[in-house]
């Protein structure tokens, strides 16, 4: 048996605007491909995103906690490509789906609103035009919802985002904002929550599409008038005021607005909204918002008894925060967050860095979250004493599908790589008593999508990507320092490394630069503080003083500009893109391959890394791709396998490196019913593991004939990667399965390689991969206390590390 903990996950936030919440108990959930990410941000320990929530078949869209739920009882509701919306009810040991819609939404759900005042209703819209409206009850663990209306916006227009309110003096009457692909607002009235919604008016004046709508009662006890926010794709906000009764707001009957300059040329039109029982109001433009320079993506209230402040998030990867004049109630903006540039090309909705997609308040109204094109999450802290907002520490991960990954050679750091092009560093913060994982470095940041990755030892890996060529980089000197004072992990050759590392204009090769940046003023608050933060930084080039001078893991910002590594050596000679690469344990000699359909591009190439010379010649047994390759124990044994069914063993029976001899000693055409695609070495002698889309795990062990079977293990469906532990705990091998929808099983191998079910265990799916496992490996330092390190990537996007006390 063995007892099985989560100590990490990194997953990047999908891009859209409405794919977050953050709710009053102060947890922040986020889409994350087809899961639902759980994190506290004001967490001191900083510990991330802790669990993932399972269900859905296709990406998640929207996130909404249902309004006015105890602190205790977040109720969750999330809206997916898959068509469906789902409610998430709390359980003693975290969330579980409590309700799904069926035949409801025909298209992608774009957006769900919730109301405040009335917590047993909410709306949802699809991608079709369809907008549904439900009632919702909780009891216990469970959820009883009823459909009370659908309507479609269609093909006037396609919805984008909702906004639901009580009115005005009404505790019953219920208003629906609805606006989308079109530039104008569409308001339906009901007269109770029982009843139907009629449309009632359409507000204009936007000019393009409309991607965000919010209610907030202008005065904290919730009386008074209505006001609504609209933000547009043509970067203006627009804020709307809903007035009961006949007579007209004053500001209205004066002719007014509140908006710098622009009081003369702006429409004040009422509009009337009306119920049968008599109910009247009236709907006014306020004030325009104008200073953002791209579309504006969402805008959110301050939670109540703060005052009248929105926060907006725009593609032009800023935040800002505006709040009225005291006297004159213009609109201005207080605060701005994010990235100020005038190189806007690099960070406008068709740049590459594509803005913010989204911002979030905290429950108290004194941090604000973001996320961007990166998928990672930014953190500002208000700080009351300097008046001004701090950058605090955040969290990141892979958007699209991470593809591998792989341990540093004493274990201190582990290295991933995905679809996104990025390779990314985590390790482990430790101050004070405490420890916690957070990325690092993003060494390479590419052109092409990257499939493999692997630690070469002495500040080196070695990564192949959607290209035909290998690229082998260089620690620089600041990330270096970095690891060293806030990881523990000590380079010994810290003087000979580069300082820093850039890449030239229409190039994809990292070169190395010379440090002479000025320093940065990097004034640190007490790492201990919530959150740890540094001031906004003026945009110096990239610097190892800079990161010299941090006092906690690298913000976004640094680790887009700062942490690059710089490119060491290219490694030719493959017709294809890459799709394996394996390393020595000693780093001396590489493995390569690359996709194939015949057998003259399916062959194994081979570099010593002293020189990065060739090792000819090229070793040849495949007739299609090799999916996996992985060297035995010394570096003398290399075991390839691939989608031809077949897998072979080489051996080394010359000299080390250059001077090596390898020759083909075994080869098994059909080790599998279907394609293999993985096999890794024991770490005793001459026996290996593979596994394919058949379904099973075969463990291969030497005898006086050749390699024979010596066990079969079945699942229920494909097997994706397997990987030993590197070395024999309590007279077994530890072989660790990895499963085409995401499952992950431990069996416990003996010296003769023999192994059975009674051997297993079994990972509970609420903490596994929502996807298949595309590569597992386990921490090549000692066992700590009694504890082995795993870390998995996965198709989910996510990278995870867990903690198993074995009992053997």
């Amino acid at each position: 048996m063995a007892h099985v903990d989560t100590e990490f996950i990194a997953i990047g936030a999908n891009r859209n605007p409405t794919a977050a919440d953050w709710s009053p108990s102060g947890l922040l959930a986020f889409g994350a491909g087809r899961c639902i990410a759980l994190w506290n941000p004001l967490d001191l320990s900083h510990r991330g995103v802790h669990a993932t929530l399972k269900g859905h078949a296709d990406r998640v869209n929207v996130v909404r906690f249902l309004s006015s739920q105890p602190q205790d009882a977040d109720i969750l509701l999330t809206g997916s490509v898959d068509k469906t919306v789902r409610v998430w009810t709390p359980t003693p040991d975290g969330f579980k789906c409590a309700w799904a819609s069926t035949d409801v939404h025909k298209g992608s759900i774009n957006a769900i609103a919730t109301c405040a005042a009335n917590p047993n209703i909410f709306a949802s819209a699809d991608a079709s035009g369809t907008i549904a409206v439900f009632s919702i009850s909780i009891s216990g663990d469970g959820a009883q919802v009823i459909r009370l209306q659908s309507f479609s916006t269609a093909p006037k227009f396609y919805p984008l985002t909702l906004a639901l309110s009580t009115l005005p003096s009404s505790p019953t009457a219920l208003l629906l904002a609805v606006a989308g692909s079109a530039s104008s607002i569409s308001l339906y009235i009901a007269p109770s929550a029982s009843e139907k919604f009629t449309p009632q008016a359409t507000l204009s004046g936007h000019e393009n599409w409309i991607r965000s709508l919010t209610f907030t009662p202008e005065s904290p006890n919730g009386e008074g008038d209505l006001i609504l926010a609209s933000a547009s794709q043509d970067k203006y906000i627009r804020l709307w005021r809903v007035h009961a009764g006949e007579a007209l707001p004053p500001a209205t009957a004066n002719d007014e607005t509140k908006t710098y300059g622009l009081s003369n040329r702006l429409s004040n039109k009422a509009h009337k909204l009306r119920t049968d029982g008599g109910g009247v109001w009236s709907v006014t433009f306020e004030a325009l918002l104008m200073g953002h320079e791209d579309w504006i993506y969402t805008t959110s209230w301050r939670p109540a008894g703060n005052g009248l402040q929105l926060l907006s998030a725009s593609a032009d990867s800023s935040l800002s925060i505006w709040t009225p004049e005291p006297e004159s109630g213009i609109w201005l903006t207080t605060s701005r967050l994010g990235e100020i540039s005038d190189t806007k090309g690099a960070s406008t909705a068709t740049g590459s860095v594509g803005g913010l997609w989204t911002g979030l308040w905290s429950p108290s109204g004194n941090t604000v979250a973001a996320f961007g094109k990166t998928g990672s999450w930014r953190l500002w802290h208000h700080d009351e004493s300097s008046g001004r907002w701090l950058q605090g520490v955040g969290i990141s991960g892979h958007v699209k599908e991470a593809m591998g990954v792989s341990w540093g050679k004493g274990g201190g750091y582990l290295l991933s790589t995905g679809l996104d092009q990025t390779t990314r560093l985590f390790s482990k913060w430790a101050r004070d008593n405490q420890t916690s994982w957070h990325e690092f470095a993003r060494p390479q940041i590419h052109g092409y999508d990257i499939n493999a990755v692997v630690d070469l030892g002495k500040g080196r890996f070695i990564s192949g990507a959607e290209e035909k060529l290998l690229r082998v980089f260089d620690e620089p000197k600041g990330v270096a320092g970095m690891l060293e004072r806030m990881c523990g992990l000590k380079e010994e050759s810290l003087d000979s490394m580069p300082d820093a590392a850039n890449v030239p204009v229409l190039g994809l090769s990292n070169k190395a630069i010379e440090d002479d940046a000025p320093p940065t003023d990097l004034a640190t608050t007490d790492p201990d503080a919530l959150p740890a933060s540094v001031p906004e930084e003026s945009g110096a080039a990239p610097s190892s003083s800079l990161l010299d001078r941090l006092n906690h893991p690298p913000l976004e910002d640094h680790l887009c500009r700062h942490t690059l590594w710089p490119e060491h050596e290219k490694l030719y000679g493959h017709g294809y893109e890459i799709s394996a690469v394996a390393a020595s344990d000693d780093g001396t000699v590489v493995a390569t391959a690359c996709k194939a359909s015949t057998g003259e591009h399916a062959v194994i190439r081979l570099y010593e890394t002293a020189q990065w010379r060739e090792v000819k010649p090229s070793l040849a047994a495949h007739v299609l791709t090799v999916t996996s390759l992985s060297f035995a124990p010394g570096g003398r044994k290399l075991l390839s396998v691939g989608r031809d069914r077949t897998w072979a063993v080489f051996e080394n029976t010359g000299g080390s490196g250059f001077d090596g001899d390898w020759k083909l000693v075994e080869r098994k055409e059909k080790g599998h019913a279907r394609m293999i695609l993985d096999g890794k070495w024991a770490p005793v002698e001459d026996i290996f593991a593979t596994g394919g889309r058949d379904k099973i795990v075969r463990v291969w062990c030497r005898r006086e004939g050749g390699w024979e079977c010596t066990a079969t293990l079945k699942f229920e469906v494909p097997v994706t990667a397997v990987d030993f532990y590197g070395t024999v705990v309590g007279g077994k091998c530890v072989l660790a399965v990895g499963l085409e929808d995401g499952g992950l099983e431990v069996y416990k191998v003996g010296a003769g390689g023999e192994c059975t079910e009674a051997d297993k265990v079994l990972f509970d799916q609420r903490v596994t991969p929502d996807k298949a496992v595309t590569q597992i490996t386990w921490c090549p330092s000692e066992v700590d206390n009694g504890k082995l390190q795993m870390a998995v990537t996965s198709e989910d996007g996510s990278v995870r590390i867990y903690g198993l006390a074995l009992v053997i």
